[in-house]
């Protein structure tokens, strides 16, 4: 393939995966999409320049009006999600992580944390970033009937275990959990308290999950392109007033895991956060409504849904059981459910042991179905094109031919300044 013909190949590509999503009805739970003043700002030229360092301490010359967006963007996420330090540098959740991690302890250091298994994310776990620094990890007991930690068996563990850190929060997440017992526990033996807010913090920052950071966690980590609807990038949190840990945290980022933090990025973040301010309340409380209306929906399909006792969900993630534990019914049915034109991801659920081939669940979400303009009945609409798919077994090209039109009258940004189409430049 000769150059030209390869970068026409790619941009062919870029095209077909814009059309794939623009036809389908895409509900991976961590995916959004940009508005189009995010986008205007992640297509500028900031995109190739560099600012090492804080406004107006910088390493190379030219960032004067790069700090003036910085110095907005910090001021701003204090706003948005009320605390006294914001770093909105990071590049992503899992950055964010690696930095709290490396502002918080040190190689040999017991780390507490929810495994994988139990929803936990690789992030918190010996093969990403508590392995990368060297971490002693023990896992929480797991309660599967309310899908959170135990709570009196995890302080338990806690106190027997003194760790350095306990870090919660996860990327399996459909409650709030009793933070300021277990952040009480944890302070207790002097450890500092972690919470890993990726997937739920624009619901926190709107008002409708828990809010850690007055429920005793010392440090909030996030990412900027799920619930909260901004470009792929993170944050690194915290309410604490103490100058020697803002200090840690900042230098944690930089130089400690970012040189280019992706300015552009930067920027679309504090674009995100102005638009968060003007309409975010609104979006995330919209998010668990169409979460809350699909899961019931679903369980009157027919479906296996998760933690019915407890409303399904109070985030913006839904968890349905396709089949027994390792038995890869969640991948068929994932499989499934694209040829008919819906896009979700597999999931391990309690039981399942083999994260590729045996996942029995799915992991479905709502932030992007939402952003353009959905709502509780339409909600009710995609249960039945799930029992079709599944259930009843139709051709998958009908029920596909159903869905695209269907989405096609989904197609705008909500929730934004500047309305524009939800999925440009695609014809």
């Amino acid at each position: 393939m000769d150059p030209r013909e390869q970068a026409l190949a790619v941009q062919d590509a870029i095209n077909a995966s814009g059309r794939h999503y623009r036809d389908s009805i895409p509900m991976i739970a961590s995916e959004n999409i940009i508005s189009p003043l995010v986008s205007r700002a992640i297509n500028s030229d900031l995109h190739g320049r560099y600012a090492e360092g804080l406004p107006g301490k910088r390493y190379y010359q030219g960032c004067d009006d790069f700090d003036t967006i910085e110095s907005i963007g910090i001021e701003s996420a204090k706003r948005v999600f009320n605390c006294k330090f914001a770093n909105i540098q990071s590049t992503s959740g899992t950055v964010s992580n690696m930095a709290a991690l490396k502002a918080l302890t040190k190689p040999g250091d017991t780390i507490t944390a929810v495994s994988t298994a139990d929803g936990g994310h690789i992030s918190h776990h010996p093969m990403g970033a508590v392995g990368m620094r060297g971490l002693n990890l023990v896992t929480y007991p797991w309660n599967e009937e309310r899908m959170e930690p135990d709570v009196d068996a995890a302080c338990a563990l806690i106190r027997q275990e003194e760790p350095e850190l306990c870090l919660f929060g996860q990327s399996v997440i459909l409650f709030p959990i009793p933070m300021q017992e277990l952040a009480d526990a944890a302070h207790e033996v002097g450890a500092r308290v972690m919470y890993d807010g990726a997937h739920v913090l624009g619901l926190i920052a709107g008002g409708q999950f828990q809010d850690p950071l007055r429920e005793g966690a010392d440090v909030m980590t996030g990412s900027s392109h799920k619930t909260f609807p901004g470009p792929q990038g993170g944050f690194l949190l915290s309410d604490s007033d103490d100058e020697p840990l803002q200090k840690k945290l900042n230098n944690a980022i930089f130089p400690g895991v970012c040189s280019s933090y992706h300015l552009h990025h930067v920027a679309g973040k504090v674009v995100a956060m102005a638009e968060f301010e003007a309409f975010g309340k609104e979006y995330a409380r919209d998010i668990v409504a169409n979460a809350k209306s699909l899961g019931e929906a679903l369980a009157s399909e027919g479906f296996d849904v998760l933690a019915e006792e407890r409303g399904f969900t109070s985030s913006h993630q839904v968890l349905t059981r396709h089949g027994a534990p390792d038995s890869g019914a969640g991948r068929k049915a994932a499989q499934i459910l694209e040829e008919c034109g819906i896009i979700t991801n597999m999931n391990m659920l309690p039981g399942d042991t083999k994260a590729m081939s045996g996942p029995s669940g799915l992991r479905l979400g709502t932030p992007e179905l939402t952003r353009v303009g959905m709502g509780v009945d339409e909600m009710k609409d995609i249960a039945k094109f799930f029992a079709r798919a599944l259930i009843k077994q139709e051709e998958s090209s009908q029920v596909r031919e159903d869905v695209t039109a269907f989405k096609s009258r989904y197609q705008k940004v909500h929730y934004s300044i500047e309305k524009g189409p939800a999925y440009p430049n695609l014809d």
